[in-house]
């Protein structure tokens, strides 16, 4: 994909010894939905810790708006326009709610009109409830959209969100959907890893799957949808 705001190509990602992904390919147009799903231990966070720098490929490309990033520190590539929600929230339990939005914030894309504690509030209207409450006495999912909205802060020109509605109750996971709806038509760049095929295939535009470290599938909603034998060989459904 000439155009892609991400590309990522052929990367093998180890730890210590033992090798987890197996040349992943993958690219994100701006603007763009797409999502990695597989079952669990496939490679799904490995692939996510690959692009952010935490656990760095070893070969293979990560290109970014058309910059080499697999050999950058995790802080530079946040810096260049990368926002993480990642596994587990992760927020700052000893900071308020207001705090933990506050506390990364930046606009250094010089986005015309960028995410502040005002647009969050609305776009998470129970977070404008807790903003003076630590992040570790709020809900889960509470806790969920506060590592959105926190990662919006930063105003991302891609937003990744690693398995941002396991384990939530099912309002609180069409909330976090309806959240994701609305930032892609107001065309945020967005890559998903989640297993909710019904939700995904509704709001995303394409879909790789990956099984053992390698993306076996790929393909657009409509054809994922049409496809339950391949949902079932590689999602489990």
């Amino acid at each position: 994909m000439s155009d892609a705001l991400l590309a990522i190509d052929g990367i093998e990602t180890c730890y210590g010894a033992s090798q987890v992904l197996y040349g992943v390919s993958l690219a994100i147009a701006p603007g763009e939905m797409v999502t990695l799903m597989g079952r669990n231990g496939m490679g799904k966070t490995t692939t996510v810790r690959s692009i952010m720098g935490l656990t760095p490929a070893r070969a293979g490309s990560i290109r970014f708006d058309g910059q080499e990033i697999r050999t950058l520190p995790s802080y530079r590539v946040g810096q260049l326009g990368i926002g993480l929600v990642p596994e587990g929230r992760q927020v700052f339990p000893n900071l308020t709610t207001r705090e933990n939005l506050v506390a990364t914030a930046a606009n250094r894309s010089a986005a015309p009109q960028p995410w502040t504690l005002e647009k969050v509030c609305e776009l998470f209207p129970r977070l404008a409830e807790r903003l003076g409450s630590m992040a570790n006495l709020l809900s889960g999912g509470e806790q969920q959209m506060l590592a959105v909205g926190r990662a919006l802060m930063t105003n991302p020109r891609l937003l990744i969100l690693d398995e941002a509605t396991e384990g939530l109750a099912p309002l609180i996971r069409a909330e976090i959907w309806s959240c994701l709806t609305r930032l892609k038509q107001a065309g945020q760049s967005i890559l998903v890893i989640d297993k909710n095929v019904e939700a995904l295939t509704r709001i995303a535009d394409r879909h790789y799957l990956i099984e053992r470290g390698r993306v076996v599938w790929t393909g657009n909603s409509q054809e994922l949808a049409a496809a339950p034998d391949v949902q079932h060989r590689y999602l489990g459904i």
